[in-house]
């Protein structure tokens, strides 16, 4: 990538080997975002970082091996999918935006809109007459605890679902209708493992209240918001994995698995581990800042800010926290949040992703150890169980080719 964020007309014409008629014309059509450069001025800045997505699609033409092979680290598009567009800065599910649907909506309208471009439908599919049943309840309660080690959110879902998959023998009807009933059962299912309660006629976001924050009628709204921003973000790690399991005509529960394997991973929703540790390592207001210098000075990263796909800040981090602070603005927990979120603005001029944002959630509204993680895998079922409607659609096993770099026989 080049060193600026942003190129001047002549330097991307230049880049491009093209002429400023033609730079225009890329802009016109999307291939490249510009912006106005300073306010009162003509003058307009493209996105560097476009410019090099258009150098490397020239190139993968001319080598589409290349292509391939780059297409797996941010790359080219390499799948399609009718969920999730990220552009200019903001993430639509199927053409709405979302920070307008965490506003609007609920956790079930926005499944029902992923899963079956169908809003309406959402009442039928969360069905809330549909209860845990006492068997599956108490074999909930057995995996809570093995060899008497308490674990995690994201370890209790990974133990329990195998066993709620063998129960549920409809999980196998791998039609469209049936696999959007089916992941509205591990959603119910999920929501109540991760609150440890049995849900009683309420919806998701209010199960996860009922759990972890009884007594605080107010954290509904900011976790039905933070469901909706994480359902999906394109064809990430844990949704391809979704995906390619799928793929194999495995049961929704399956990909649902394979999902919450991938997520776990530091480099991808375990990274919400790093933010919480940053943010335990400052403890008060007082030592935020010199933690974060600290941390510079080591030549580490402050982790939870920044993000590749948005030059500017997370839209899904900023609508969150937009909604948090109307709800707890008034807290000390969310002052040390905002706190923390200037501090590394001012130092290396980043926004915060929706991971530290998921912390900020956890920690202001004092929930369980791994309720921001677990929050990201409850969201983002969403986007698993619509990924795997769209590859069971396809019918078609992801199988792709490797390129043999080990001895070669004599």
């Amino acid at each position: 990538m080049p060193s600026k964020r942003y190129l001047s007309a002549k330097e991307a014409a230049k880049m491009l080997d093209i002429s400023l008629s033609t730079l225009y014309a890329y802009v016109s059509r999307g291939l490249i975002r510009s912006e106005q450069a300073a306010e009162g001025k003509r003058q307009r800045r493209y996105y560097a970082e476009d410019i090099e997505k258009l150098l490397a699609r020239k190139d993968g033409r001319r080598n589409p091996e290349t292509l391939a092979k780059d297409a797996l680290h941010w790359g080219a598009p390499v799948m399609d999918s009718a969920i999730t567009l990220i552009d200019s800065g903001k993430v639509y599910y199927r053409g709405r935006d979302v920070e307008k649907l965490a506003r609007e909506n609920t956790v079930e309208e926005v499944a029902a809109l992923i899963w079956l471009d169908d809003m309406p439908q959402a009442k039928e599919l969360f069905n809330l007459d549909v209860q845990v049943s006492a068997q599956q309840y108490e074999t909930m309660l057995l995996h809570m605890e093995i060899d008497g080690a308490e674990l995690t959110p994201i370890q209790e879902l990974l133990t329990f679902l195998p066993s709620a998959s063998a129960d549920d023998i409809s999980g196998y009807d791998l039609r469209t209708e049936a696999v959007a009933q089916t992941g509205a059962r591990i959603m119910r299912l999920m929501a109540s493992i991760a609150s440890g309660d049995v849900p009683e006629n309420v919806t998701i976001p209010e199960m996860l209240q009922q759990g972890w924050c009884p007594k605080d009628k107010r954290a509904i709204t900011v976790l039905n918001a933070a469901l909706i921003v994480t359902a999906d973000h394109e064809l990430n790690a844990s949704s391809f994995s979704s995906r390619v399991v799928a793929s194999a005509g495995a049961t929704p529960y399956a990909a649902v698995i394979a999902g919450l394997a991938a997520l776990q991973g530091v480099k991808h929703g375990g990274y919400t581990e790093r933010v919480e540790a940053l943010f335990e390592e400052a403890s008060s207001p007082e030592k935020i800042q010199d933690v974060m210098r600290a941390r510079l000075r080591r030549g580490d990263i402050i982790p939870g800010f920044g993000h590749k796909l948005y030059a500017d800040a997370d839209p899904r981090a900023r609508v969150l926290y937009q909604i948090l602070a109307e709800q707890y603005g008034d807290s000390s927990e969310f002052a040390f949040v905002k706190q923390a979120i200037d501090i590394a603005n001012d130092l290396i001029g980043e926004f915060p992703t929706i991971d530290t944002i998921l912390v900020a959630v956890s920690r202001v509204l004092k929930l369980p150890k791994g309720s921001a993680l677990a929050l990201f895998a409850l969201g983002r079922t969403i986007g698993w169980i619509g990924h795997s409607i769209e590859q069971y659609e396809t019918n078609r096993l992801i199988r792709p080719r490797a390129r043999y770099t080990g001895t070669h026989p004599e």
